[in-house]
């Protein structure tokens, strides 16, 4: 084919085939791999996404962990005073006994 070309003889319509056909075959692969890219920038966000997602769902389990822990104590601090109530008005209630049993002795 070459001595073909370098004789000037031959079929041009050929090499032109083969070029238009490499072109089609060049444009085919440049499209799949535009296609590709943009597939794998769209993946790249949803990534980023579900990144942006996991340390916000982390800052809320930080912030409910806190939250959580306050609500222990105040929990804790409202049974203690209730036990001190309740051991006061025990208290008071066999004070009133005591003096009521002392008031029909009489």
């Amino acid at each position: 084919m070459s001595d073909r070309l370098a004789n000037g003889s031959g079929n041009t319509e050929a090499p032109l085939a083969d070029i238009d056909a490499a072109t089609k075959r060049l444009m085919a692969a440049l499209d799949a791999l535009e296609s590709s890219v943009e597939r794998r920038r769209e993946a790249d966000r949803d990534e980023n996404e579900l990144a942006s997602r996991i340390q916000a769902l982390g800052a809320d389990r930080s912030r409910l962990a806190d939250e959580l822990d306050g609500s222990l104590v105040k929990t804790r601090k409202l049974e203690r005073a209730n036990r001190d109530i309740a051991e006061k008005l025990d208290a008071a209630i066999g004070t009133i006994r005591a003096v009521l049993e002392g008031g029909d002795s009489r």
